[in-house]
């Protein structure tokens, strides 16, 4: 399990625009159609990573409660299903469905999507506001698997905060940490 911290892309960015396949409606849908009225929350996992599985079951609690203030979850997976088969589309179906999923889990086969939101690592965490500017990039919280800290969501759960009250999201941000994304050999 590889250590590899986000790239944090710089704050303001707009959001790169996609149409990817959601492998549990199995049909192709855009960022556009997507997009929460007051925030988005994109997340690169993937099935296998175990700093992913560490944090499902909070993820989910915390989009199941933030959409329901308009805030909109996109889980995004793009590593290489060909040397990594257990990302294979079909099998983000099943997780999806296990984990109870309330929110779309695309596969970027390209992998374009990652490289132009500079995703590096599974779990990566960004939020855009209701221009699809970016107010925040890192860590879901400072829990990782074994090292004894709860999972609690606390970091994007204080941006997502800031951002509904109106108020400035801090700042320093703290990298999020995970595997690396599994890239296509050139």
């Amino acid at each position: 399990m590889a250590n590899t911290p986000s790239n944090m892309l710089p704050l303001g960015t707009i959001a790169p625009n996609f149409k990817l396949l959601d492998t549990t409606l199995e049909k192709y849908i855009s960022l556009q159609e997507l997009k929460g009225s007051k925030g988005t929350v994109i997340m690169f996992i993937c099935n296998h990573c175990p700093f992913v599985k560490h944090l499902n079951t909070e993820i989910v609690k915390t989009a199941t409660e933030y959409q329901t203030k308009d805030i909109s979850f996109i889980a995004i997976s793009s590593n290489d299903a060909e040397n990594y088969p257990q990302d294979a589309p079909h099998l983000m179906k099943l997780i999806s469905v296990e984990q109870k999923y309330s929110f779309p889990y695309l596969y970027d086969e390209t992998q374009e999507v990652a490289q132009a939101y500079e995703a590096a690592c599974t779990p990566d965490f960004y939020l855009f506001d209701a221009n699809l500017k970016l107010v925040y990039r890192g860590q879901f919280d400072d829990s990782r698997p074994g090292n004894g800290i709860p999972v609690t969501g606390n970091d994007l759960k204080a941006a997502m905060d800031s951002l509904l009250e109106g108020k400035e999201i801090n700042a320093n941000q703290k990298p999020s940490m995970g595997c690396n994304i599994k890239w296509k050999k050139q």
